[in-house]
């Protein structure tokens, strides 16, 4: 209870900060030509083909990490794969509960938003136990609302691959990597029809979370420092979120599925009217900042943006409507004629080509 009241806050600290700097990454995910056994190992003709990921960086975009990660999905009727490969020369792990508190070892993260609304988002932590914690998050910590801590994926399959020796400090290793398998039947759920997303994309993210570590008797915990409190964690991700928060979805990275096997090739560009609700979440923080500044809401754009807003040359002109329960600002993208709108909780919303 304490680490999601902490987040709270940090959501509330953080509603005043600039849109990350970075833009998203994108990634293709493409169809399977074969079985894949889950066993950590990706040796399926399907992985060997499935391009890698960029490098992780750090979660703010700007530092290289210590050790190189890299990503690659695949997908099925079934499932939608995940396979990550973490160098590593010290590889440990203590938890083994389902469910506990998995990022207090070193972890891999998968973050997922099927319909790009940033509401009703899974979270799945992994260790190199294997030891997973999978959990639904109603909406970013930054706005009150349920985590369904007691959620579990139905039907998942995760395995660890451990190149080198499991808690044993007498050695040096090379790297632990993870094989994840999760249902369309579940991923489906908060998804806005109930398809597999073929030539569609979603919004995705991956973290990395690793330790400084001590040895107590050869036993692996995280460090501390001189006055007993633990050394911060270092966050490395795939798609660079821009501030010390994996919990904005908006800063994920783009997941285009492709109807084409692994080994051919698709090229896939972040389209322009996502570019369109990303100045939304600009607009959405500094009505935040203004409330907080001034104990209200804006009433008019012009208190909170300055000037007109510009996009690949179109002129965007959003609308703000205060009402009894907060806000909305709504805009309509010149570039399909859809109408989005984002309210005050941060949610957006799509309407149809009018």
């Amino acid at each position: 209870m304490k680490y999601k009241l902490l987040l709270v806050f940090i959501g509330v600290l953080i509603a005043n900060f600039a849109y990350a700097q970075n833009p998203p990454r994108s990634y293709v995910a493409y169809k399977t030509t074969g079985e894949i056994n889950i066993d950590g190992k990706a040796e399926e003709a399907s992985w060997k083909e499935a391009p890698n990921s960029e490098d992780f960086i750090d979660i703010e975009g700007e530092k290289a990490p210590t050790y190189q990660t890299n990503m690659k999905m695949v997908y099925d009727e079934e499932n939608l794969y995940f396979y990550a490969k973490m160098e590593e020369p010290h590889i440990w792990g203590t938890l083994k509960q389902r469910d506990t508190v998995i990022f207090y070892n070193n972890d891999f993260e998968i973050f997922i938003d099927p319909d790009g609304d940033t509401h009703n988002y899974m979270e799945f932590e992994v260790n190199a136990l294997n030891t997973v914690w999978d959990l639904f998050i109603v909406k970013p910590y930054r706005e009150p609302a349920p985590i369904v801590d007691s959620w579990d994926i139905q039907g998942l399959k995760s395995a660890v691959h451990i190149s080198g020796t499991l808690n044993d400090a007498s050695d040096e290793d090379k790297f632990w990597s993870v094989e994840v398998a999760i249902p369309w039947d579940v991923l489906k759920e908060a998804n806005s029809h109930n398809e597999i997303p073929e030539e569609e994309f979603w919004r995705i993210n991956f973290s990395r979370v690793n330790w400084d570590f001590d040895l107590n008797d050869g036993t692996y915990s995280r460090k501390k420092a001189e006055n007993g409190e633990y050394l911060p964690e270092y966050n490395w991700v795939w798609s660079p979120q821009g501030v010390i928060n994996m919990h904005e979805p908006e800063h994920w990275g783009y997941v285009y599925f492709s109807s084409k096997n692994a080994g051919e090739h698709d090229e896939f560009e972040i389209p322009q009217d996502e570019k369109i609700k990303w100045k939304l979440y600009e607009l959405y923080r500094k009505q935040k900042g203004y409330f907080n500044r001034n104990e209200k809401w804006a009433s008019s754009l012009k208190e909170i943006q300055k000037g007109a807003i510009k996009l690949n040359g179109k002129t965007i002109q959003p609308k703000l409507e205060n009402h009894l329960a907060g806000w909305n600002i709504s805009v309509k993208s010149p570039f399909t004629g859809k109408q989005y709108i984002i309210r005050e909780d941060g949610k957006i919303l799509t309407s149809k080509n009018k």
